[in-house]
């Protein structure tokens, strides 16, 4: 499976979903076949989605969390992996609707993006046990933020997004 970010609405064969907040408009779409690279803009973000649960609700307003994260490389094998031996714990939260966790075709940025019912239940996760128990590595010396060799290039980022179907 692929999902796009996209800078323009397509006009394919497929759903769409608006995603917006105060900052700017993106456009994602998931599609069984990659889409031409033709119909694409430089500013368009492509990714082979390497794991996810739940189909996309077509019907549904929700809320969305993008963490971007730069990976080398050589580290893009061990980010992968931690990724597929991950704690699965967001999936049993009250409001979570999907995950998906994409490899970059075109940059060095993975996408793992959280799907919610609200930006409430989202902010419900970030403080349950459930958060704390799937985070507990992070920045100590077994966490993933301390391989070596570094293999995070620059500082991962968070966009968070409503999102309307098309």
């Amino acid at each position: 499976m692929f999902l796009y970010l996209l800078d323009h609405k397509l006009h394919i064969d497929q759903s769409m979903f608006v995603l917006t907040n105060e900052d700017k408009t993106l456009y994602l779409t998931e599609t069984q076949q990659a889409i031409d690279p033709s119909l694409l803009s430089k500013e368009d973000n492509s990714y082979k989605v390497i794991d996810g649960t739940q189909l996309l609700p077509s019907e549904q307003d929700i809320y969305v969390v993008c963490n971007h994260i730069p990976v080398t490389q050589e580290g893009m094998e061990t980010f992968e992996e931690r990724f597929q031996n991950r704690a699965r714990k967001v999936e049993d939260e009250p409001g979570f609707v999907a995950i998906r966790v994409c490899r970059p075709l075109n940059s060095d940025t993975y996408v793992i993006i959280t799907f919610w019912q609200s930006e409430e239940a989202f902010t419900i996760w970030q403080q349950s046990n459930a958060y704390k128990e799937a985070h507990k590595k992070r920045r100590t010396a077994s966490g993933i933020d301390h391989q070596r060799p570094e293999i995070f290039p620059r500082p991962s980022y968070v966009n968070k997004y409503h999102v309307h179907h098309l």
